[in-house]
C-alpha cells in the first residue's frame, strides 16, 4: 500500500526580503505565510521548523496510541510536544535535535509498560524514521 500526501510552498522574492506561503493538500493549512521573519525574528506566520514538529508530534501520538492498544490499552489523551532545534555549523543551518515530550492518560497503565510503548512510537513512528537528527523523547504517565 502506498499513500500519498501534498503539502506544497510558494516563495517570492530573496532571503530576508521576501515571503512565502505553505498550504496542505487537505486545507488544514492555506496559503499561511512564512519567512526569514517568521522563521529568524519570532514575527507571526509560521516556519519549517515549526510545521516539522507539529508533524512529528501527530505521528508519534498516532504511533503510540496503536501499540498501546496493541497492548490492549486504550489512552484516554496523550499530548505531545516537539521541539525543533535549528542549529548553525560550518555548512550552513542543520536541524540537530527533536525533543519528544508526552504526557498520556491511559487506565491501566503502569510508567515502565508506558515507556517501553513510547520508545516503540519513537523508533517506529513513520515521522522519527525519516529524521537523520537525534530524537529524544521525554515520556510522562499522567493518573
Amino acid at each position: 500500500m502506498s499513500i500519498k500526501k501534498k503539502g506544497s510552498a510558494e516563495w517570492q522574492g530573496s532571503l530576508k526580503e521576501g515571503k512565502g506561503t505553505v498550504s496542505t493538500e487537505s486545507g488544514a493549512l492555506k496559503q499561511n505565510p512564512y519567512g526569514f521573519n517568521t522563521r529568524f525574528e519570532g514575527q507571526a506566520g509560521t516556519n519549517p521548523e515549526e510545521l516539522i514538529g507539529a508533524a512529528h508530534a501527530s505521528c508519534f501520538s498516532m504511533a503510540l496510541s496503536m501499540i498501546l492498544g496493541q497492548d490492549e490499552l486504550e489512552p484516554e489523551s496523550i499530548k505531545t510536544e516537539a521541539t525543533v532545534t535549528l542549529e548553525q555549523d560550518d555548512s550552513g543551518f542543520t536541524i540537530s535535535a527533536i525533543h519528544l515530550e508526552t504526557r498520556a492518560r491511559v487506565p491501566g497503565a503502569d510508567q515502565a509498560r508506558f515507556e517501553e510503548a513510547a520508545n516503540k512510537a519513537k523508533e517506529g513512528c513513520p515521522v522519527s524514521k525519516l529524521f537523520k537528527a537525534e530524537i529524544t523523547l521525554d515520556a510522562k504517565l499522567e493518573s
